[in-house]
């Protein structure tokens, strides 16, 4: 059984997906504006809805910290660059990929 935890690189703009201490996945990433920065931290997944609605594309899973969550986005030019408003935003396929894998709880860190 996989034992998930995802990094948040926020200087590389991309999300790491590790089991134990191997990286299995690497997805680029949208991250916040200066003005509404990106938390950096500890966190953990503590909820899943798919099709969200809004800006928030095909799937949403939403942090320990409210408000805050990795999710899909309708604008897929947005991603690599520092647009969101603090969540992290990737593509619809990938947010979907990776839904699957990682389970509510999954530790989430968020380091520059």
């Amino acid at each position: 059984m996989p034992s998930y935890r995802i990094i948040v690189d926020l200087s590389d703009r991309k999300l790491h997906l590790l089991d134990g201490n191997t990286v299995v996945h690497s997805y680029p990433v949208g991250i916040g504006k200066m003005v509404t920065q990106t938390p950096r931290g500890e966190f953990t997944i503590v909820n899943k809805q798919n099709n969200p609605g809004g800006p928030f594309g095909a799937f949403w899973m939403g942090l320990s910290k409210p408000h805050y969550g990795i999710h899909g986005t309708n604008d897929p030019s947005s991603i690599g660059r520092m647009v969101s408003a603090g969540c992290i935003r990737m593509y619809n396929d990938d947010v979907l990929a990776l839904s699957k894998l990682v389970p509510v709880r999954t530790r989430v860190t968020i380091r520059e």
